[in-house]
């Protein structure tokens, strides 16, 4: 079992470098990863939140890590892909797998606030149609010498697309989302499905059918790795938490591990920043030896 932790670009801090500081820290203390998420603007379950406070954009979070880091992997939890150009979010985590050594993971999913989608110029009622075109887009221009793609929202030849991610044959994409659609999608294009913060018997049944999906699909369901994004703290109505108390934590994830779950990317789920890096330590000293 692989630990990595959030670094809460999502959380209203208005100290942007309390967010990234605990990058560095997290790899001296022997994270496997580290997280950032997607949102564009403040509204929804966003604004419930934190209000009018800062949500920074992930991928250039994850690009001033990549600079102050030299191995811990970088991941998002997830982008959402209907509010991305394809060809542009290539390009970007494609210079950035390359500038940070081949260390970026892409979580990615359909997206679930209807007017942010609108207003990013992206019909919600096709986000799983969107989003399954960029996936195909980004592994065309990543792995062709010369990219060609005719689809429903973008269409291009006859031209190179530079530079290549790092990682071969592509960087890697964790599809996101607990739904049925998104465990057939995981199954038919994904590295990994990556759900957040289920109960271990519903995450079970999904595993399950994750893995008839990857047989049916004709490709070995042990290739999709699972990963979960759970927060810590008291768990909200509805939702699955790790709990807060070190004990607790570690049952919860060990009961995860014995599923087969290959990572567990844990939240603080904390509105102050004075209190992130003293649960970043608590786990590094009371959980992460457990799974070493």
């Amino acid at each position: 079992m692989k630990i990595g932790f959030s670094l809460s670009n999502n959380q209203g801090f208005e100290d942007v470098q309390s967010v990234v500081q605990l990058a560095t820290r997290a790899e001296e203390l022997g994270f496997d990863s580290v997280w950032a998420s997607d949102h564009v603007f403040n509204t929804g379950h966003v604004l419930a939140r934190i209000g009018n406070r800062p949500y920074y954009e992930p991928l250039t979070i994850l690009s001033y890590v990549a600079a102050t880091t030299k191995s811990i992997l970088l991941g998002t939890s997830v982008l959402v892909l209907p509010y991305h150009n394809p060809i542009n979010l290539a390009k970007t985590a494609a210079t950035l797998d390359v500038l940070s050594g081949g260390r970026l993971i892409l979580g990615v999913g359909v997206g679930a606030i209807e007017n942010e989608m609108e207003a990013m110029g992206s019909p919600f009622a096709e986000r799983g149609a969107v989003t399954d075109e960029a996936i195909a887009i980004m592994k065309e221009l990543w792995t062709q010498e010369d990219p060609e793609f005719q689809g429903r929202f973008h269409s291009f030849s006859g031209m190179k697309f530079s530079p290549k991610p790092l990682q071969k044959p592509h960087i890697p994409f964790l599809i996101g989302g607990a739904s049925r659609a998104a465990i057939r999608r995981a199954a038919r294009v994904g590295n990994g499905w990556h759900p957040t913060a289920l109960p271990t018997e519903e995450l079970s049944q999904g595993m399950r059918y994750l893995k008839e999906q990857a047989e049916a699909a004709g490709r070995d369901p042990s290739e999709i790795r699972v990963s979960v994004s759970a927060p810590m703290g008291n768990a909200r109505e509805g939702r699955f938490s790790l709990g807060t108390e070190p004990g607790e934590i570690l049952q919860k994830i060990r009961a995860y591990e014995g599923l087969g779950v290959d990572r567990m990317v844990i939240s603080s789920n904390t509105r102050d920043a004075r209190d992130l890096l003293p649960t970043m330590e608590m786990l590094a000293r009371e959980v992460l030896p457990a799974f070493r």
